[in-house]
């Protein structure tokens, strides 16, 4: 990983074991497997178990959005000071083939960034490698309530 000195924050401190993750991150099987917060990218790794399937057999395109909602969301969370966060105002995916159960891993990055709106888009791809599917998405940098931050 690309960094260095101690940050903190929620992104940080989950990462730390100061935190535990979000719930959601844990039933999508979220593993961190690179960030840079300097070039605004990020690359996790998720489990796509035999309980994500829908009747076809291959990942319901549900949970194939929250992936990339968790990759894009995180590529931008771990650029921002303690106290700052980002919910999605805008996501929207294309989906490309069918994602098979396993290890899939999405790469996001950050594309403009202004003082309190962000622009990220990102793919995912499946256990053979290959995108399944890619997004973009908004999101609205904001600070707890009473903070200008």
């Amino acid at each position: 990983m690309a960094e260095r000195e101690e940050k903190k924050g929620v992104f940080w401190d989950v990462q730390a074991g100061r935190l535990p993750p979000p719930p959601a991150a844990v039933t999508l099987g979220w593993e961190l497997i690179d960030v840079d917060t300097d070039a605004g990218t990020i690359e996790v790794g998720f489990t796509a178990g035999e309980q994500f399937l829908n009747p076809a057999g291959v990942v319901q395109g549900g949970f194939l959005a929250a992936m990339l909602d968790d990759t894009l969301g995180p590529a931008l969370v771990a650029t921002l000071p303690d106290g700052q966060f980002a919910p999605t105002l805008d996501l929207h995916v294309q989906y490309l083939r069918p994602a098979l159960p396993g290890r899939l891993v999405g790469r996001g990055r950050i594309v403009q960034r202004g003082s309190r709106v962000c622009f990220l888009a990102g793919e995912l791809l499946g256990p053979d490698g290959k995108p399944v599917a890619v997004a973009t998405a908004t999101a609205h940098i904001k600070s707890p309530p009473g903070q200008t931050g």
